[in-house]
């Protein structure tokens, strides 16, 4: 039986998988897949690390540095999110908050970090074996939201978010042999993505990548259908869901410490709510 674990993006909502993944740490509980979107394979990183609590310090205390997230990063970089300080500056062997890369290697688990590719539009299933000491652009890609950020070129090709194109990789772990998925979402079960706001901005912004605006364009149809195919494993008994279970004001660029840490919290409580089915689902 091969089970894999899917983590969705959505940039500071990802605090509630944060909270989730320090629970399976805490209990021992491993995946044979893992399959990560946005901030969501950056939450994947630090687990298969083994760094019980990173996580949480990127959702309290460094989002407070200036290059983080605003104006200061926006002034250095271009970006609205500083995606070179967060996974550069900061998680680099000789920054504040390293990252252990050989864990990461060492780990069995596969790994996979979902992007978009900026020419096509489609997505791209960044394996771990491209990241290297310090070279951390696999995760950068996979974070890089259209207009707030340039996309990140690796080996001469440019992505963007993996959210544009496959927010919810779970027919990609089925396609890697998983048998079963546990999924950790970002937004309550009741969550319904409306059309992309800011249409004129990342049109233009991104009028270089005609296929990027045309995906953002449809962005919440793609969504929608995820989110019915996610639903259907789960009624099938192939899947088992993590998603919030209360309704917190916390918005994927929120830098309120207090925001962040309720939905941290959250999650620390709905595993515990679900501990019990989690392990009888993991063993059936």
């Amino acid at each position: 039986m091969k089970i894999g674990l899917v983590c969705e993006g959505g940039g500071m909502k990802c605090a509630y998988g944060a909270g989730v993944l320090d629970k399976f740490y805490d209990d021992h509980i491993s995946f044979d897949y893992c399959v990560g979107v946005s901030a969501g394979s950056a939450n994947l990183a630090s687990y298969l690390a083994g760094q019980r609590g990173r996580n949480y310090r990127f959702y309290t205390k460094w989002l407070k540095d200036p290059e983080f997230y605003g104006k200061k990063a926006f002034l250095h970089s271009g970006d609205l999110f500083g995606l070179e300080y967060i996974y550069g500056t900061l998680t680099n062997s000789d920054g504040k908050d390293p990252i252990d890369y050989s864990a990461i290697q060492k780990n069995p688990a596969q790994f996979e970090l979902v992007a978009t590719k900026a020419v096509s539009g489609q997505p791209v299933y960044l394996d771990k074996s491209i990241m290297k000491q310090d070279d951390y652009r696999a995760i950068m890609a996979s974070s890089a939201i259209p207009a707030a950020c340039h996309p990140i070129k690796i080996n001469g090709q440019a992505y963007y978010d993996g959210g544009v194109s496959d927010a919810l990789p779970c027919k990609r772990a089925l396609e890697q042999g998983c048998d079963k998925l546990v999924v950790i979402t970002s937004k309550p079960r009741d969550f319904q993505k409306e059309p992309e706001a800011h249409k004129k901005l990342y049109t233009l912004m991104c009028h270089k990548y005609p296929k990027i605006v045309e995906a953002l364009d449809y962005r919440h149809e793609m969504y929608a259908q995820q989110q019915a195919f996610l639903y259907q494993l789960e009624k099938a008994g192939k899947a088992f869901i993590f998603a919030p279970s209360y309704h917190l004001p916390t918005a994927t660029t929120d830098l309120s410490i207090r925001h962040n840490d309720h939905l941290y919290n959250l999650g620390l409580y709905d595993y515990e709510k679900q501990r019990k089915a989690l392990y009888e689902f993991m063993a059936r």
